[in-house]
């Protein structure tokens, strides 16, 4: 019943962006579009956000009738200075995004209004334990440029439209969404415009059934973690598994992020707002995780999910100071500069508290090729930091049909063994990809819990075993595949090969009888 109503809630949220990209097609380069639409479905949401928390302070004080969006600003700003210190921000009503948008085709000068809006809302945090958060939120939403029209009257004319598209979403409640509202309209705003351009998208989110996998994963056995950290957050869907599973209130002391790429950061940011995270419970960061991580002050981490982009280039050896780094170089040897994904590992392990979970998505080729990443991997293995290997399916992620896998790693097993798992079966088909249903998720998580041998989908295997095998961490060299040919009877096929001869031999005889016969007639 969940799984139908969040793809109606899915499908309805799509309908609705794929109505405004008609709106707007030929006007602004697909890519481009996509930053106004999220832009814009943020500056709705925030303001929707401040009205429902000042009205429901001013309903519970006795006022049931109270509409924060109804009051002047002049009114409204004497409350300024106690929302910016508890929201970490403040919208005059003027400049809520709702009577923004009643006056929107009236507004000769709507680029202006917007423009100075968004300016207001950033500087509001300004001076502000805030203002890092909001700094340059809406540096992707330019109301004047040109790529939205030639004139004033032809930008101002698509930017009513657009605001009447994103006003129309039926988003209802964002907490109560069974599915990741803004999340999903990201991904779904990807696939549409991912091959722009020759742009690709594919390494900015993470489906969702996955990242609830990865949560679960690293949540078995807790009820809270002090701090989810993920060192190449991209949009935030991850870290925001552990607000929707958990509760918000039970990541006790916040969520962390790194991402490089400085319109995602934006995006992560805003996406931390949509989803009722305050400004003081989290801290994502602009930068180059390997080689200038920024939350060297707050590890350790008991609980990191991530996706990292897969066999990036790092600058590895070339780097003289990255060997002598505490997070590589206990390994003794550096990942490939052509092939990142085992310095994520690392970065991950040595920032992972010691009653800690990380789930990891990575590239397959991690798992077998020779060089440095089996030194790697020998050093992972030898001292016992790999909980589980799990083999997904093909055809998950959007960008790549590759089948991922998931290496989950801790710091204090009990037994010296991993786990290998293989889920490359567990997924249904949807149009030309596969996922993850909750079904699935439960298969692999009960699997992930029990730690024991099931044929041909779960082994346990000792260390020694994973080194007699060169440390080859593939899940095939460990669960055997199903044989899925038809087995064969010999015994009953040569007794039926015996009986189809003699019917035969049979059917011979009697033909010869019947010539016989005919020859003498005649």
């Amino acid at each position: 019943m969940a799984d139908n109503r969040k793809e109606q809630e899915r499908a309805e949220l799509h309908r609705t962006i794929w109505n405004i990209a008609n709106d707007l097609r030929g006007s602004v380069d697909g890519w481009d579009f996509k930053q106004y639409v999220l832009g814009m479905l943020f500056y709705r949401y925030i303001s929707e956000n401040l009205t429902d928390y000042i009205n429901r302070c001013e309903h519970d004080a006795g006022d049931p009738i109270f509409d924060y969006a109804q009051l002047t600003d002049s009114v409204a700003e004497e409350a300024r200075a106690d929302l910016v210190q508890t929201r970490g921000f403040f919208i005059l009503p003027s400049e809520l995004f709702q009577n923004v948008k009643k006056k929107a085709a009236a507004d000769e000068n709507l680029n202006e209004t917007l423009a100075k809006v968004f300016r207001s809302i950033e500087r509001s945090a300004q001076g502000n334990p805030s203002e890092d958060n909001f700094k340059g939120l809406f540096d992707d939403i330019d109301v004047n440029s040109n790529k939205l029209g030639g004139t004033v009257a032809k930008r101002n004319e698509r930017m009513v439209k657009l605001m009447s598209g994103v006003g129309e979403m039926r988003l209802g409640d964002y907490r109560d969404n069974t599915i990741d509202a803004f999340g999903d309209a990201y991904e779904f705003l990807m696939g549409m415009y991912a091959s722009n351009a020759g742009k690709s998208g594919g390494e900015f989110f993470t489906p969702q059934e996955v990242s609830e996998l990865l949560t679960r994963i690293a949540l078995v056995g807790k009820t809270e973690v002090n701090k989810v950290y993920d060192p190449a957050c991209g949009s935030g869907s991850l870290l925001l598994k552990f607000a929707k599973i958990l509760g918000k209130e039970n990541v006790r002391l916040g969520f962390y992020g790194q991402e490089i790429n400085i319109t995602t950061y934006n995006l992560c940011r805003i996406n931390m707002f949509l989803h009722d995270i305050d400004y003081d419970k989290f801290d994502i960061a602009h930068g180059d995780t390997l080689t200038h991580p920024m939350h060297g002050g707050n590890e350790p981490f008991e609980a990191i999910v991530s996706n990292p982009p897969y066999s990036i280039k790092w600058d590895g050896d070339a780097n003289s100071l990255l060997i002598n780094d505490p997070r590589f170089s206990p390994a003794g040897v550096l990942a490939p500069k052509s092939k990142a994904d085992l310095a994520f590992v690392m970065h991950s392990l040595s920032w992972l508290a010691t009653s800690g979970t990380a789930a990891i998505v990575c590239f397959p080729g991690v798992m077998y090729r020779g060089g440095a990443e089996q030194k790697i991997r020998k050093y992972l293995i030898d001292n016992n930091y790999i909980d589980c290997v799990i083999q997904l399916p093909d055809n998950l992620f959007f960008g790549t049909s590759i089948a991922t896998c998931i290496m989950v790693l801790k710091k204090s097993k009990t037994e010296n063994s991993t786990l290998f798992i293989d889920a490359s079966k567990e997924c249904v088909k949807v149009t030309n990809s596969n996922k993850l249903t909750q079904k699935n998720m439960d298969t692999i998580i009960n699997a992930y819990t029990k730690r024991a041998d099931s044929d041909h989908f779960a082994m346990l295997v000792p260390n020694a075993d994973i080194a007699a095998q060169d440390y080859n961490l593939s899940v095939s060299t460990y669960v055997e595949q199903k044989d899925t040919r038809e087995v064969i009877d010999i015994g009953r096929l040569n007794a039926e090969i015996d009986e189809i001869v003699a019917r035969a031999q049979i059917l011979r005889d009697e033909i010869a009888k019947i010539i016989a016969e005919i020859a003498v007639g005649v």
